[in-house]
């Protein structure tokens, strides 16, 4: 969606979008010149308007937020390319790992 799309949608304004935009909150993807956004793009918008709004969370605990949001997100796709890797290794390999992950959980 553009940027008139998107922040009709969300019912913002031009301001309050180029501020998320430089915070970094938002990354939009950029075709010749124009701003385009993800679905991806609308749920974090609807997140930041939820902590600003209803939640009462001041721009430096959004910040805060939104990193740990990157975070997770960044983990989640470590843990499902670490799960890749373990699905690729012989039968035996698998046992002994998940051995030693049973084995931390009980340390």
């Amino acid at each position: 969606m553009n940027d008139l799309e998107f922040r009709l949608y969300l019912k913002i304004d031009v301001v309050q979008l180029d501020f998320w935009i430089e915070q970094g909150w938002l990354i939009p993807e950029t075709s010749s010149g124009q701003r385009q956004f993800r679905d991806a793009d609308v749920a974090r918008a609807r997140l930041i308007l939820d902590l600003m709004g209803s939640m009462g969370v001041n721009e430096a605990g959004v910040d805060i937020v939104m990193e740990l949001v990157d975070e997770v997100h960044g983990l989640r796709g470590t843990m499902d390319k670490l799960m890749t890797a373990i699905g690729r290794q012989e039968r035996d390999v698998q046992r002994r790992l998940f051995e030693s992950l049973e084995d931390l959980d009980r340390s």
